[in-house]
């Protein structure tokens, strides 16, 4: 059940609306299910209906026109909740929905269970699904009623309702997630023949430019620049920056000013003072002058590597900052790859960002070397083959499911929901991704010998997988990737432990890949020396997709 809570100075417009059934066609047999006292005139029930509606909007109003007269009344006195149950739900009685109402105005605090002075109140239901609550805010007594975070108290006693009559238990938030288009905002949309409201396309807008830019002047530059946006900056009276407002340019008219949104209206973490902390916590291009640069690929696929680690660490404001800079990455992504991934990395993107967000306050200087290697990606030319991204999406499927098991212990439920979903979208680009790079690969396998000697060692290093390893598709590949890495200078042993050691392979479909991407990663590295190759290998606990909650759909639960 969900709960939509607003606050109104017309007690009559509010009643003519919930019995209305003209203009509102999908109101239907609107009638009283319960009220203050049990004996409240129902207009819906009544041979006159005017007169009938009348004299329940004057009962209502009662104690707000004592009030007035002594200037005790609030100025909007109305108190109106809708509450919803969800789709898959059985339709409750009239009965019922009183029981849910009589809980919620106590729970709120709009009239408190055995309190003969709570205010008057009324339930109507005109839809099967859904019932308002109309109430008015001024008690018997003539105060103003204790109704502080209502929309909380409410939402907690419809979790309990939902327990005990078998309802759809619905996955709430920590409210930080972003506001949701309004109704009117989702329908001048649909007018307007735009898929998505104009705040959400201004949402992807501004968290694709906070993906590329380096500096705040760069990020008002690139919104300035999009196409379709209109971006101003917003000053102080005193001539310092306060902040900055966009609007889409299909919302003005000529008649019309263009509908602005500041940052925080689209995302609380989209506000100009959290964009400026995220862009002064950035790794400037690495590399000494003269040397060769690093590609920036690597180093972002290096960090993203190591995010699982991070947040099995016990600090929680790091971790929840590995989750934000790893979300800058996904937005990214469709800016880096061709156009026949784009769908689904921006489809991973925009639902991963709900799992950026928690009441945990992010530390953003952790995170300065992936932020870094992102802004570099964008400003080199692309790989030449797929490898690079399907290296870096075979590390990000990794990051999504540490994230769920991070936020599902944290009781983060919307985040877990949006990890989970963000899997099925990375998994099908990655799968997209992989082949020609994994062809290429297979292409240029080694002689005979050598792939016998691999079987051997990998039948001494993952003895439980070997079999299934050497029976996968991609073993070709794999041959490669250890030949490579061999003519490197690498061990053959102390690699295959170690990209066995960065996640199980129980769980793999296709365990063969998931190694050749370790070990393609692991070969990008300089070989160790042989001091180091001799000191003793030391095994770091990696999420397994085992481990993930039971919640997430099975066909998440596998990659590889």
């Amino acid at each position: 059940m969900i709960a939509k809570i607003s606050g109104g100075k017309d007690t009559g417009g509010l009643i003519r609306y919930l019995f209305d059934t003209k203009k509102a066609k999908d109101h239907t047999d609107p009638h009283l299910v319960a009220s203050w006292d049990g004996f409240a005139p129902d207009p819906g029930r009544a041979e006159d209906f005017d007169t009938t509606r009348r004299l329940l909007v004057a009962d209502l109003d009662l104690h707000v026109k004592q009030a007035r007269r002594l200037g005790r009344a609030p100025e909007k006195h109305t108190w109106h909740c809708s509450i919803r149950a969800a789709e898959s739900d059985r339709h409750l009685s009239d009965e019922e929905w009183a029981d849910v109402a009589r809980r919620v105005v106590a729970a709120t605090g709009i009239a408190p269970d055995g309190d003969p002075d709570g205010c008057r109140w009324v339930a109507v239901r005109h839809a099967p699904d859904h019932i308002h609550i109309a109430a008015t805010k001024v008690r018997a007594d003539l105060r103003t009623a204790r109704h502080w975070n209502d929309y909380l108290t409410a939402d907690r006693e419809l979790a309990a309702i939902e327990k005990e009559y078998g309802l759809h238990q619905v996955v709430r938030g920590d409210r930080t997630a972003a506001k949701r288009p309004a109704r009117a905002e989702q329908e001048k949309a649909r007018r307007n023949g735009q898929e998505k409201p104009a705040r959400e396309r201004l949402r992807a807008t501004v968290r694709t430019a906070v993906a590329a830019a380096a500096s705040m002047e760069e990020f008002i530059h690139l919104l300035s620049h999009t196409d379709g946006v209109l971006a101003e900056v917003v000053y102080f009276p005193s001539g310092d920056v306060r902040g900055y407002k966009v609007a889409a340019e299909d919302t003005t008219t000529a008649s019309k000013e263009p509908v602005w949104f500041s940052g925080s209206e689209l995302a609380l973490d989209l506000s100009f003072p959290k964009i400026r902390e995220r862009l002064e916590n950035i790794d400037p291009p690495g590399g000494q002058p003269g040397s060769r640069r690093p590609d920036p690929w690597h180093q972002a696929t290096a960090a993203t590597e190591r995010i699982p680690h991070h947040l099995d660490q016990p600090d929680d404001q790091a971790s929840q900052a590995h989750l934000a800079a790893f979300g800058e990455a996904l937005d990214a992504l469709p800016l880096l790859t061709p156009p026949s991934f784009r769908s689904q990395l921006r489809e991973a993107a925009s639902t991963f960002e709900r799992a950026t967000r928690s009441c945990i306050q992010a530390e953003h200087r952790h995170t300065r070397a992936l932020r870094g290697a992102v802004r570099a990606m964008l400003r080199e030319p692309a790989p030449k083959d797929g490898a690079a991204l399907a290296m870096f999406l075979d590390a990000a499927i990794l990051v999504v499911i540490a994230a769920a098991l991070w936020h599902h212990v944290r009781h983060h439920d919307q985040q877990v929901a949006a990890s989970h979903q963000t899997l099925v979208h990375l998994q099908a680009a990655y799968d997209q991704a992989s082949v020609e790079p994994l062809a290429s690969l297979a292409s240029r396998r080694p002689p005979r010998q050598i792939v016998d000697r691999h079987i051997r060692q990998l039948r001494q290093v993952v003895p439980e997988h070997a079999e299934q390893v050497i029976d996968d598709p991609a073993f070709g590949a794999l041959t490669t990737a250890l030949a490579e890495a061999e003519a490197t200078g690498h061990n053959l042993d102390q690699v295959l432990r170690q990209a066995a050691d960065q996640r199980a392979l129980d769980d793999a479909r296709h365990p063969a890949r998931v190694l050749t991407w370790r070990i393609e990663r692991l070969r990008a590295r300089p070989a160790p020396s042989a001091r180091a190759r001799a000191a003793p290998h030391s095994k770091a606990p990696v999420p397994s997709v085992a481990a993930v909650p039971d919640s997430q759909p099975p066909h998440a639960r596998r990659h590889g």
